[in-house]
């Protein structure tokens, strides 16, 4: 079942999202050589708190940490370790915050110091990708119009948009209806209408779209160890254009 928020519903979902965008950017100004992902989840993980809000990730499933931490060839839900960050990795942090009975989720990659050519047109494609996305991200059209606008982008710059895994409602859960893949035909799925809230997140690769899951059961990677990189945000459906709620303006 797709769940419809009211008015003050979204209000209390907007707080719970500002903080979770608010996470991300913490997140990634502490990218850079010498930092420990371990580290970033604490920062990540004592700043949510803070906010007198929870981790969404946190023991989520069995999830060990408060965010995931995909560096390189990780595409998504990287545990947070000992690794410590280096010149030239790309490192995606996915967070997400429950405040007020609501979730925020969004995600987006890092470079780690100077990078290649590669790994930045990477970054930029996965991100507009998503932007390419939610301009159908209005009523009447349908899920797999931003699925399907999203891959249009990203293989019209040479690389692959992951299959396995998918975008998904949110809201009071973590994951709610529909699903929203990155990938399909136009005009297919569930009708977009106002109050409909959406995790929309490319995962992009500069090789195959083929990945694998570690003995961890987390971790998931390219299966050719090429790069990967991941941008999430969460969306509103309103009666006009749509609403990016993961936004840190007003904090």
């Amino acid at each position: 079942m797709i769940v419809i928020k009211n008015d003050r519903e979204m209000d209390q979902m907007r707080q719970a999202c500002k903080i979770t965008a608010a996470a991300r950017a913490l997140a990634g100004e502490m990218v850079r050589p010498g930092v420990s992902t371990r580290q970033i989840d604490k920062a990540v993980h004592d700043y949510i708190v803070a906010q007198g809000a929870k981790p969404s990730f946190l023991n989520y499933n069995g999830f060990p940490a408060s965010t995931c931490i995909s560096v390189n060839s990780v595409v998504i839900h990287g545990i947070p370790g000992g690794y410590v960050l280096k010149e030239g990795d790309i490192v995606s942090v996915d967070v997400g915050a429950y405040y007020k009975g609501f979730h925020g989720d969004c995600a987006a990659t890092f470079a780690c110091g100077a990078i290649s050519t590669e790994a930045q047109k990477l970054i930029d494609v996965t991100e507009q990708s998503f932007f390419e996305g939610i301009r159908f991200a209005t009523p009447g059209h349908r899920v797999s119009d931003i699925s399907h606008a999203i891959q249009k982008h990203v293989e019209s710059n040479g690389f692959s948009v992951v299959r396995s895994f998918v975008g998904h409602g949110v809201g009071a859960k973590l994951h709610e209806e529909p699903e929203v893949p990155n990938y399909g035909e136009p005009g297919r799925g569930p009708r977009l209408l106002p109050g409909m809230t959406l995790a929309i997140e490319p995962m992009v690769n500069t090789g195959t779209h083929e990945v694998r899951i570690l003995k961890d059961g987390w971790t998931v990677m390219t299966c050719d160890g090429k790069l990967s990189a991941h941008y999430e945000n969460t969306v509103r459906i309103t009666d006009g254009e749509p609403e990016i709620l993961t936004v840190t303006e007003g904090l």
